[in-house]
């Protein structure tokens, strides 16, 4: 019951945020741009954006690519779905003109419990909107709280995997390894982590993508 509330708290808060959170520098040099279309967990929910893991990946990959400089646009809004990120992407593609796009979407989808075929569709629309503009794709996967019930979240979870194959996208299995279910590294709702988690998000990230982005 306590998870429940937490739910339905959070579904209210993110559905009460009218600010999209999106961070741009005032300048960047487009050959090198990397977008990151997501929700809460990548606007700072509960810190500034500053402080959220898509700043400290631009501070990564300026310590390790030694050729380029890179800017990252996060272009993440708290309690973006799936079909929000459909209709904002094509004008982030065509002002930012991204290298790399990052899509981590699809919690505020589950938390709902909209019909998976339909986030899956969503997901793929927009992969192909990216690959399309000639950018690369790599897919951020999520998990959903194991009170939805298996039936659900497994194959919510299964479909990152099985759209990075399709579309022959790089892939984070898991977004929040090592960070979701320990409460020292998420805020009290349970959904969101801590800002002392988010150097944890980055090493997940540079795991299983550090290869694409150096010299």
């Amino acid at each position: 019951m306590r998870q429940f509330f937490k739910l339905f708290t959070f579904y209210f808060m993110c559905m009460a945020s009218a600010a999209a959170s999106l961070w741009v520098p005032v300048a960047w040099a487009k050959d090198n741009t990397l977008l990151v279309m997501g929700d809460s967990l990548s606007a700072g929910y509960g810190m500034s954006l500053e402080q959220a893991w898509p700043t400290l990946l631009q501070g990564k990959l300026h310590e390790s690519s030694s050729k380029e400089t890179w800017q990252v646009i996060n272009a993440s809004v708290s309690g973006e779905t799936t079909q929000g990120g459909v209709r904002r992407l094509p004008a982030l593609l065509e002002k930012f003109e991204p290298r790399w796009v990052l899509l981590e979407l699809g919690a505020n989808d589950g938390l709902r419990g909209y019909p998976i075929v339909n986030i899956t569709a969503n997901l793929s629309a927009m992969i192909e909107q990216i690959q399309a503009s000639g950018a690369k794709v790599a897919v951020l996967g999520i998990q959903l709280p194991p009170n939805y019930g298996a039936r659900y979240t497994s194959p919510f979870f299964a479909q990152y995997a099985t759209l990075a194959k399709k579309y022959n996208t790089a892939l984070v299995p898991f977004l929040l390894e090592n960070v979701a279910g320990n409460s020292e590294l998420m805020q009290a709702d349970g959904l969101h982590p801590t800002l002392s988690a988010q150097p944890i998000i980055i090493a997940n990230i540079w795991q299983h993508l550090g290869e694409f982005w150096l010299p």
